[in-house]
């Protein structure tokens, strides 16, 4: 398991406007990914709407993510989750897509 994996994962139900259910996932924890019990996912949509709001981009699918849709990494929903939500890898996302996860996770955390 590596920063830029994707996953599909079940993130339970909150009630609120997070993301929900089993869908794509990117991890985005690059440190002690074996020896904690929780990891750091950015949730991926294919509403392509989504795109609007601030801290978020499109992915299109390839042979490397494996995608079934274009999709929409929803950076601001960044969570962590149990790894046992984590269900099978799916692929992962390319160098460019990396640098940009990297970018909007400094940016809107103010590092």
């Amino acid at each position: 398991m590596q920063f830029g994996d994707i996953f599909l994962v079940e993130i339970p139900v909150s009630g609120g406007h997070e993301q929900a259910g089993i869908r794509p996932a990117i991890i985005a924890q690059t440190s002690d990914l074996e020896k904690a019990p929780t990891i750091l996912i950015v949730p991926l949509t294919s509403m392509l709407k989504a795109s609007d709001f601030p801290f978020t981009f499109v992915i299109k699918p390839d042979q490397l993510n494996n995608l079934d849709a274009v999709s929409i990494a929803l950076v601001f929903q960044l969570r962590a989750i149990d790894k046992r939500r984590l269900k099978n890898k799916i692929g992962k996302i390319n160098n460019s897509d990396i640098i940009l996860l990297k970018q909007q996770l400094k940016n809107i955390m103010g590092l």
